[in-house]
C-alpha cells in the first residue's frame, strides 16, 4: 500500500507517517518472529501505563462518587470491585470471566502500585527480551490465570469466605518464577546470577506480600505458572522456531483475551 500517498490524502505528511508505519511494521514482523519489541516501546512498558491508567481512572471515579481523595492511596473494597477486581461470586453467578484478567491491573492503593510497578519495571525487560515480546505476554497472562485460580481455590478451602482480590503480583511472581527455572536450565555464571538475582525478589515480593496482607496463595499459583513455563520453553533457537507459529497464535489470543476483558469492565461502568 501506498502510506504516502493515503496520509497526504488525509492532509498529513505524507512521508513522516510512510517512515512510522515502515518502522511499525518491521517491528511486528520482529515480534512474530520471537524477537523483543525495539524502539521507544515493549510489553513491560505498555503493560506499566495501563497499570498507570486504570488507576488514575479509578481514584477519579471514586473521587467523583464522593469518596473523596482518600481513594488514591486506599480504595474501599467497593471501589475495587467495581474497577475489575476479582471477586468470585460475581464470576461465578453472573458470568463476570472477564476479572479472571481484570484484577491484574487493578491495585489496592498508591503504595500497592507504586511497588508492583518497580517490581516490573526491573524484571520485565530482563525477562522480555530473553524470550522476545510475544512469549512474554503469554507468560504474562497465564499466570495471571493460574494466580487466580490458585486464590479460588484458597477461598474456599482454607478461609471459606469471598473477597475482593486485586494487583499485578500474580504476574510478577510468574515472571519471578519463571526466570528461576529457565536460567537454572540455561546453566552457566552469568544465567545463574540471573537466576539468584530473581530469587532474591522472590524474597523481597513474598516479605512485601505477608506485610501488607497480600494474595500469597495467588502469588504461589503465580509463579507455579511461571516455573512450569520455565520448564517446557525452548531454551535453543530450534526449537523456539518450530513452535513459532504455535507461539504467535497464542500470544495473539492472549492479546485479544485481555484487550477484550477491559474492555468488557468498561462497558460494565456504563450499561
Amino acid at each position: 500500500m501506498d502510506w504516502k500517498t493515503f496520509f497526504d490524502r488525509l492532509g498529513m505528511n505524507g512521508t513522516r507517517w510512510q517512515w512510522r508505519v515502515m518502522r511499525w511494521e518491521r517491528s511486528l514482523q520482529g515480534i512474530l518472529q520471537g524477537n523483543p519489541s525495539s524502539g521507544s516501546w515493549s510489553a513491560t512498558k505498555v503493560l506499566i501505563a495501563i497499570n498507570l491508567l486504570l488507576y488514575g481512572l479509578m481514584v477519579i471515579q471514586g473521587v467523583g462518587s464522593g469518596l473523596g481523595f482518600s481513594t488514591l492511596l486506599s480504595p474501599g473494597g467497593y471501589l475495587l470491585i467495581h474497577s475489575g477486581a476479582q471477586y468470585w461470586p460475581l464470576v461465578l453467578t453472573e458470568g463476570e470471566w472477564w476479572r479472571c484478567i481484570t484484577y491484574a491491573f487493578a491495585h489496592g492503593g498508591l503504595i500497592h502500585l507504586g511497588f508492583n510497578m518497580m517490581v516490573l519495571y526491573q524484571i520485565g525487560p530482563m525477562v522480555e527480551e530473553e524470550i522476545g515480546t510475544t512469549r512474554f505476554i503469554i507468560l504474562y497472562v497465564l499466570t495471571a490465570l493460574t494466580a487466580t485460580f490458585a486464590g479460588f481455590g484458597w477461598q474456599v478451602l482454607y478461609i471459606k469466605q469471598w473477597v475482593p482480590v486485586v494487583g499485578a503480583s500474580g504476574s510478577l511472581f510468574g515472571l519471578i518464577g519463571f526466570a528461576i527455572s529457565y536460567y537454572h536450565r540455561v546453566g552457566g555464571t552469568m544465567a545463574h546470577n540471573y537466576r539468584n538475582f530473581m530469587l532474591r525478589w522472590a524474597a523481597i515480593a513474598f516479605v512485601f506480600g505477608l506485610l501488607v496482607g497480600a494474595d500469597n496463595a495467588g502469588h504461589l499459583g503465580g509463579a507455579i505458572g511461571g516455573v512450569l513455563f520455565g520448564l517446557v520453553l525452548p531454551v535453543g533457537v530450534r526449537g523456539r522456531q518450530i513452535l513459532r507459529p504455535f507461539f504467535n497464535v497464542l500470544g495473539a489470543a492472549c492479546v485479544i483475551v485481555t484487550i477484550g476483558s477491559l474492555l468488557m469492565m468498561a462497558a460494565s461502568w456504563i450499561f
